[in-house]
């Protein structure tokens, strides 16, 4: 799922999504919390309905569940891990534009 090497549309796409979440979270009566748990439920949904477009009918589906979790949420730990380091790292100068 995950390039190596992603080119430059794949980081525009996914700061299209993060302005999304961002604009959210300007109104100050919605937490960000609630903001993440948004954003995590409509990739899940989403990559749900990706993953049954490989199949013809649900019991094929039903049969790969398993394998499809463990492989979403497997890619999901590596992303999650590389982006804490990555703000580990450059914690100081990420957080000092944020609120």
């Amino acid at each position: 799922m995950f390039e190596t090497n992603p080119d430059k549309a794949f980081f525009e796409r996914a700061n299209q999504f993060i302005n999304v979440a961002n604009e959210n979270n300007q109104d100050p009566q919605v937490k960000t919390g609630e903001i993440s748990a948004s954003f995590m439920y409509s990739l899940a949904r989403y990559n749900a309905w990706f993953a049954s477009t490989s199949f013809d009918n649900a019991e094929q589906m039903k049969q790969k569940k398993a394998e499809m979790v463990a492989y979403y949420v497997e890619e999901y730990r590596k992303l999650l891990e590389g982006n804490m380091e990555d703000y580990i790292t450059n914690f100081d100068e990420y957080r000092k534009t944020q609120k």
